[in-house]
């Protein structure tokens, strides 16, 4: 005896999971005659259906989650945002000096790979990187 399409019915009609509906065996040819939404609310009200209660964990046990409150995002994105400015100001500067030929190929890779590397702090650092190393500036 399939009762699926009446549980169905009475799971949209009571607004309950299917899995949660209980048919009582003695009624079931009671259950099968009803056809509407009154049937069903009739028959739940008369004990021919029965709703089993939600399982799971009760509320006053819920687990306590860590909050950050979004802080360590936003301190990475000013961390990025710092290198991204750092990083285009001292390429811009170091293809100047490669377009006005004051500094060689190899030098111009090699400051590329430490600013890549976080090697300078600020364009004087750099600045001085290079005076040291005996460049030009």
């Amino acid at each position: 005896m399939k009762l699926d399409k009446k549980k169905n019915l009475t799971a949209r009609t009571l607004g309950v999971g299917k899995g949660r509906i209980v048919f009582v065996k003695e009624r079931l040819n009671e259950i099968k005659e009803a056809i509407t939404k009154q049937d069903i609310h009739d028959l739940k009200k008369d004990g021919a259906i029965i709703i089993k209660e939600i399982k799971g964990r009760s509320k006053v046990i819920k687990r306590k989650r860590q909050r950050n409150d979004g802080k360590v995002r936003r301190k990475v994105n000013v961390r990025k945002k710092n290198y991204i400015i750092m990083t285009r100001k001292l390429r811009s500067y170091l293809k100047h000096l490669k377009a006005g030929g004051e500094i060689s190929r190899e030098d111009f890779i090699d400051l590329r790979k430490k600013i890549r590397n976080k090697h300078f702090d600020s364009l004087r650092s750099m600045k001085e990187f290079m005076k040291s190393k005996g460049g030009k500036r």
